[in-house]
């Protein structure tokens, strides 16, 4: 079945944590698996920030081949919910000051780790397996991933001019929506732009897609 990117991008960017396999080093041939905190890039690749003594770093630093398994959150029937497994390399890199800001405003408590044995990975996809449900499955490769990308120049441009109501935090924006968080959350909301929104618009339109979609939070 052939499978739309925009719907595996947009439950990427929805969700705040997912499951990481890597290649077993004490067990030769076993994957190892661990629940973690993501934040993607500005090419919607994800980041990882862990400690150089866990177990899964120790395992990336050896080999670098891994998946990471992303589930709709608070599904009542996982076998009806969206989820993904992107199948990736994983290098370790230092990011600059504007990606190191994106990723704080999405994982804040993250700041303090820096200061700690924490190393940042990004993953580069390789293939994507979704599934939307039942019966609504299938594959995607690296370069249908890509789609149009913010720079993180025009996304600080942009979040620097935005005005929302109080309350109201952004995180990041992308060519599918924006990501922001209300006071007193944990995690982050996803507001898709409607459907024929360009990047291209004016700021205002831009501005006023994403108070409409906020409306209901904000009631």
């Amino acid at each position: 079945m052939k499978i739309a990117p925009a719907a595996a991008l947009q439950l990427l960017h929805a969700q705040h944590h997912a499951t990481l396999a890597t290649h077993s080093q004490q067990l030769p041939g076993y994957p190892y698996a661990t629940v973690l905190p993501y934040v993607l890039d500005e090419q919607q690749r994800p980041l990882l920030l862990i400690s150089a003594l866990a177990e899964h770093t120790r395992n990336l630093l050896a080999d670098g081949r891994c998946s990471l398994s992303v589930l709709e959150a608070g599904a009542s029937d996982v076998q009806a919910a969206a989820r993904l497994t992107l199948l990736a390399d994983a290098a370790r890199f230092e990011p600059d000051a504007l990606l190191r800001q994106r990723f704080l405003r999405y994982q804040p408590a993250a700041e303090q780790l820096l200061q700690l044995d924490f190393m940042f990975f990004r993953l580069q996809p390789i293939r994507l397996r979704y599934i939307g449900g039942v019966g609504r499955m299938g594959w995607l490769e690296a370069a249908e991933l890509a789609g149009v990308c913010l720079s993180l120049q025009q996304e600080a441009d942009w979040l620097a001019q935005a005005h929302v109501p109080d309350g109201v935090c952004l995180l990041g924006m992308d060519a599918g929506g924006v990501d922001y968080r209300l006071d007193d959350e944990v995690g982050h909301r996803r507001q898709p732009w409607p459907d024929g929104l360009r990047l291209e618009a004016e700021l205002g339109a831009v501005r006023q897609a994403l108070l409409a979609g906020l409306g209901s939070d904000l009631a």
